[in-house]
């Protein structure tokens, strides 16, 4: 007796494209993607006459950091190594809050002559705790290479963030980053860490510095 051959039953596939559209939905909404957020500066914008009215500011609360078009870096009219900027910014933002011959144009005043944002540093450290005045500012020159203007950005930016990390571990005893991620308490205690160390970075609009 012959054997029949069974028909082979087909594959309903009418629904296969409506399951590859949830799909692509569901991992378009669930994928995480990288983003690189990039320096977290404004630059200035262009004015053509400076206003009148401009506040003063004692040169010696100011940290003065020039780039030329030859990629020289001169730091307080000094020639300076890239390498060495990290350290010569710290040490400027340390600075010396209680030497008597600085007592005459004071880089620091108590945190009691500060605006109220500045309650929690009262609060952590009482009110006659000095806050600093200094400004660091940086200016460059139209042929400064990337490379530089961002190793310079990175190393003030990591002479702050030392800085602060000394102030949160003497005073609390975690870095300064551990007390932003942690409870609301340690968030509370970073954010008085950061009024005590204020970052002022001041740029100022590229010019032709020359060589």
């Amino acid at each position: 007796m012959a054997r029949t051959k069974r028909e082979i039953q087909e594959i309903n596939a009418g629904s296969m494209a409506d399951i590859a559209f949830l799909l692509l939905i569901f991992f378009l909404v669930t994928t995480t993607m990288d983003v690189d957020t990039g320096l977290m500066r404004v630059l200035p914008p262009y004015v053509e006459e400076p206003p009148e009215d401009q506040p003063d500011v004692i040169k010696r609360n100011v940290f003065v950091v020039l780039a030329n078009s030859a990629d020289n870096l001169l730091v307080e009219d000094e020639y300076m190594q890239i390498e060495d900027l990290k350290d010569a910014a710290k040490e400027f933002i340390i600075g010396k809050p209680n030497d008597p011959s600085d007592m005459a144009f004071p880089q620091f005043e108590p945190a009691k002559n500060k605006p109220e944002s500045y309650d929690l540093v009262i609060k952590y450290w009482g009110p006659e705790k000095l806050v600093s005045k200094q400004i660091i500012s940086l200016q460059n020159d139209r042929g400064t290479s990337y490379q530089l203007y961002i190793a310079i950005q990175d190393a003030l930016a990591s002479a702050y963030q030392e800085v602060r990390d000394e102030v949160a571990k003497e005073r609390f005893g975690k870095s300064y980053d551990e007390l932003a991620k942690g409870n609301e308490v340690e968030q509370e205690q970073a954010k008085a860490v950061k009024k005590l160390v204020p970052q002022r970075i001041s740029e100022a609009e590229p010019k032709d510095i020359g060589q």
